[in-house]
């Protein structure tokens, strides 16, 4: 007897506050770096990221330890793209390819090394950054000087219409709460 049925893709997928991001997991870690591809150019160092963006309504990748969001294009809709597209990344990650190929993703451009900046990176890590990553999203530490906080938000949260809120209501009033050095949080 054939099971006609379609197999129940190891990849899970949901809906982010971003409405053209969804969020795709697998509930298992799969790599040690993220890695952010807004174009095809910047998906070489990706092999699943290369065929995400081998079709013509892929926006963004975002490639995090466990999860991967995909922006894509306005005239297209997630009832037609998310489970095939479920089905190609569980066909990826049980094939044993890489996620990522060899590659640094270290964004950090800090002028200022102290305390404060190793302090404020441990919060970003290990209580913002989860926060964030539920929801598809990931938060990097850019720089810290004279008060003023740069990050960079990646995933779901760069094109997200509540980012903006999500930075200067969430992550800002919370940082600015433990550090009293820090004035603005910005990307």
């Amino acid at each position: 007897m054939i099971n006609s049925s379609p197999r129940e893709s190891l990849v899970k997928f949901e809906q982010t506050p971003n409405p053209h991001t969804y969020k795709f997991s697998w509930g298992k870690k799969i790599t040690d770096q993220s890695l952010e591809c807004l174009n095809s150019d910047e998906a070489q160092s990706s092999p699943l990221a290369t065929k995400i963006f081998g079709f013509p309504w892929a926006q963004s990748v975002f490639i995090g330890t466990d999860f991967i969001t995909i922006e894509k294009q306005e005239w297209v809709s997630w009832d037609v793209l998310a489970e095939p597209l479920s089905n190609l990344i569980a066909e990826h990650v049980e094939s044993g390819e890489p996620i990522l190929l060899n590659t640094s993703t270290d964004v950090s451009l800090e002028s200022e090394s102290s305390e404060i900046v190793t302090k404020i990176k441990w919060v970003l890590e290990h209580e913002i950054r989860p926060a964030v990553a539920m929801d598809g999203g990931d938060i990097q530490f850019v720089s810290f000087n004279n008060g003023y906080l740069k990050i960079a938000m990646k995933g779901a949260c760069s094109g997200c219409p509540s980012s903006q809120i999500t930075l200067k209501e969430g992550i800002e009033t919370h940082l600015k709460s433990l550090f009293s050095e820090i004035i603005s949080v910005n990307t």
